[in-house]
């Protein structure tokens, strides 16, 4: 299927025609209708548990290993009385009820992108429902996607005067954006921290059983095992990743039966921990001592926001089933059988885990907590590469190698360059820290900062998208910051004993990806403000001013709409051109995939024998554009199916005389007209439409009916006749044009502008991937455009 309409160029000081099509596009009953089909999905009960099952693997493996840990780094220095037992149990079991069990799985989790999750996620659903994207280059079209989901704002509501107040705010813009950043970041630093701790955690239960070996032996095996995860990444889990799922209900099930033995066998007196008095009277009784200690209550939550930066394409209802059903459960069982042994053996805080396992069993519960651990440190390193992606789509990661693992699932990606830096970053924590609480400390930091971020752009999104009451949005975010604050005051206590880490990893990628995204802009605005003006495009005449030698030339370029600055460059800088020439951008748009039916968009520019056009290929953050290999192809294939619509349209006018002043007056007048019969589109006409006027200031009516009369009549060049022509110069050869622009610090900027544009900004230009290899250009039909600007 294919629909066309009349629009603009969207070149504001130009007034050229341009017949824009959208190949393979449903019209608007179609899209609404799979739109609601995508939303309403329903799946079966048996589908609903195995998907359940499935999500064991990749959303809680995290979460499950926190046992390992969570009472060793709440009583490092050992437990004093059985109350302290029972207030710290208290305090575990409200947490997971409160923040993953409410807050995650009930609220949050259905703040999901189409299925996905995270910060950025959320900022691309803010971004579809408010102007808020600091790189303006999205197009009305691009919201006729059938993934670009929104719900529709009522002029007068709350949600309407919040989303222009945000508009309005330009610093409002940088503050979200930074918001969501600060939030990748930290989870970057838990793709660093969780494989340290867990594996650390799980390899120390040999020292319970061999209490001769030293703590070097194990950070060493540690070490080692770290090594070879990070080793095996490039191999993806496509593999192995059937083996997550039983590996982690095992889990489950053997801390939960561990649970309730140690219950039964030590003091089932610790169920009493449910009363939430002992939280009281821990806090009362503990002074500074117990405030500090939220630090280690609070990695019995870390993996929460894994939960939601996984949930991948796993549907809602399937990962509440699996945490309602399993994780929940388990968990308080693994806690309170801890928290039972503990009454007995107050000394034993620092391996409680281990330590609390019957001896018959011990060795083979070791194996599963190892691989558990492993399980866990690859699904959070996953998310991490995952999360890295979007970052790059969203214009605030440098350009870098992404690898697909996986033939079935597009998800799974690999990333070498992270990959390497994970791993040195994860070892030097190792074995930098050497012991847990130190570890989970710098863990506990990253953990409460993303759940800070995520809770404040959950406010947007209540107000936003779900258009929820503002009571429901107070009480929402209340709740959610006396739990959050408190935990955050308590590992502030810690930034000096191993909390400065997860702040010193996050500040370094915020910089880098800071510095990225404004020079990105400010590349982008050089583009928009300079770009020329369709009327000097006519002055040239069809030959441009330039000899038209055989051959397709492919200019790349960061704008969707009107001639780039890098064309005029070029043109004036060499003699000759190619016969054909496509301006070709390839953008991301806050959505997580465009179906490959509705990628490409192919524009005319100018008149016909002018032979020039524009393709944009659009992308969502899940997308990954190398998977194109036979990128050229598609491209070409569309611009060929756009010549035979536009012929089509025009067999279809009773007249072949219109000229460009002719058809804007026709516009001005009805809207768009094409023929007798009055197919009008007007609810897909731009409101930047140049008026009349401007295009007579720029140049006369008589001087573009010239332009068009001398170069013949519409009619003149059949649809075989063009296609012909096109495939002719496809075979005299295709060059890849891409502009190379130098963005440099003004003399007058500020030393920091300074440092940040010329020294950071163009170390990492030098160090990321080229365009021509992003875009997988052949080296011999590569020609680069260097250009200089100053901000």
């Amino acid at each position: 299927m294919a629909s066309t309409e009349f629009g603009e160029d969207g070149d504001s000081r130009g007034g050229m025609w341009v017949l824009e099509q959208r190949i393979d596009q449903p019209m608007d009953e179609e899209a609404e209708k799979l739109k609601n089909m995508y939303r309403e999905k329903k799946f079966s009960t048996l589908l609903l548990l195995r998907l359940a099952y499935q999500s064991l693997g990749v959303v809680y493996g995290d979460l499950g290993t926190s046992p390992l840990y969570v009472f060793y780094n709440t009583f490092p220095h050992g437990i004093d009385n059985q109350e302290d037992v029972i207030g710290a149990l208290s305090l575990i079991i409200y947490s997971l009820t409160l923040v993953p069990l409410v807050k995650y799985v009930l609220i949050v989790l259905r703040a999901n992108d189409n299925g996905q999750g995270g910060t950025l996620a959320l900022y691309s659903l803010l971004c579809r429902h408010a102007n808020i994207r600091t790189i303006p280059n999205q197009h009305r079209t691009d919201e006729e996607l059938t993934t670009y989901s929104r719900s529709t704002i009522r002029e007068k509501s709350f949600a309407a005067k919040t989303k222009r107040w945000l508009e309005e705010q330009p610093y409002i813009k940088d503050i979200i954006l930074i918001l969501a950043l600060v939030g990748t970041c930290m989870v970057i630093g838990d793709g660093i921290l969780t494989p340290a701790i867990s594996v650390l955690s799980a390899v120390g239960g040999i020292k319970v059983n061999h209490a001769d070996l030293s703590n070097e032996v194990v950070v060493l095996v540690a070490v080692v095992i770290l090594v070879g995860l990070f080793s095996m990444q490039h191999y993806g889990t496509d593999r192995v990743g059937w083996l997550f799922a039983p590996v982690v209900l095992l889990w489950f099930l053997l801390i939960g039966g561990i649970g309730i033995f140690n219950i039964c066998k030590y003091d089932s007196s610790v169920l009493k921990a449910f009363s939430p008095l002992y939280i009281y009277r821990y806090l009362k009784r503990g002074g500074r001592d117990g405030w500090t200690s939220l630090g280690g209550i609070l990695l019995s939550i870390t993996g929460t926001e894994a939960l939601f930066a996984d949930l991948a394409h796993f549907p809602v209802s399937s990962v509440q089933i699996a945490f309602t059903l399993l994780v929940f459960p388990c968990l308080l069982l693994a806690y309170s059988g801890q928290a039972a042994y503990l009454m007995h053996n107050l000394n034993h805080s620092n391996d409680a885990f281990y330590r609390s396992i019957p001896d018959k069993i011990y060795w083979p519960v070791f194996v599963v907590a190892t691989a558990a651990a492993i399980v866990a440190s690859q699904a959070t390193i996953s998310a991490t590469f995952s999360i890295i992606k979007q970052a790059n789509a969203h214009g605030c990661f440098p350009r870098i190698k992404v690898v697909h693992t996986s033939k079935k699932f597009l998800g799974q990606i690999y990333i070498p360059d992270i990959n390497w830096i994970l791993m040195i970053l994860c070892i030097a924590v190792t074995a930098g820290f050497k012991n847990q609480s130190q570890i989970g400390n710098a863990y506990g930091t990253a953990v409460v900062l993303v759940m800070l971020v995520t809770t404040l752009l959950m406010i947007l999104i209540m107000i936003l998208v779900w258009r929820c009451h503002w009571i429901l949005v107070v009480v929402f975010t209340g709740l959610s910051l006396i739990v959050e604050c408190t935990y955050f005051s308590a590992v502030l206590f810690k930034v000096d004993q191993g909390g400065w880490a997860p702040l010193a990893i996050a500040g370094a990628f915020l910089l880098i990806m800071y510095v990225w995204h404004y020079g990105t802009v400010k590349r982008y605005e050089f583009e928009m403000h300079s770009k020329v003006s369709m009327a000097w495009i006519l002055g040239l005449g069809p030959s441009l001013g330039l000899v038209r030698v055989p051959g397709i030339g492919l200019v790349y370029t960061e704008l969707a709409s009107g001639v780039p600055h890098i064309f005029s460059h070029f043109i004036t800088n060499l003699p000759a051109i190619h016969s054909v020439v496509v301006f070709v951008c390839v953008k991301y748009l806050p959505v997580y995939t465009v179906p490959e039916d509705e990628r490409f968009l192919v524009k005319r520019i100018g008149p016909k024998n002018f032979h020039m056009f524009r393709c944009v290929a659009r992308y969502g953050y899940k997308d990954l554009h190398k998977k194109d290999e036979d990128f050229e192809k598609k491209l070409f294939h569309n611009l060929f199916v756009f010549v035979k619509l536009e012929s089509m349209m025009e067999g279809c006018s009773d007249s072949d005389d219109y000229s460009l002043y002719e058809q804007q007056t026709e516009r001005s007048r009805e809207g768009l007209l094409v023929n007798n019969n009055a197919i009008t589109s007007s609810t897909n006409m731009d409101p930047t439409v140049s008026s009349l006027d401007s295009i007579v200031s720029v140049t006369s009516p008589s001087h573009l009916n010239a332009t068009v009369r001398s170069s013949g009549h519409v009619s003149n060049q059949t649809e075989v006749d063009e296609v012909e022509f096109l495939n002719s110069c496809r075979d005299a050869g295709v060059v890849h044009i891409l502009g190379n622009t130098v963005v440099r610090a003004s003399r007058d900027s500020r030393f920091y502008k300074k440092i940040a544009v010329d020294y950071i900004y163009a170390f990492l230009r030098k160090i990321c991937r080229e365009n021509s290899v992003i875009f997988n250009v052949p080296h011999e039909s590569l020609l680069n455009v260097g250009q200089v600007f100053y901000v």
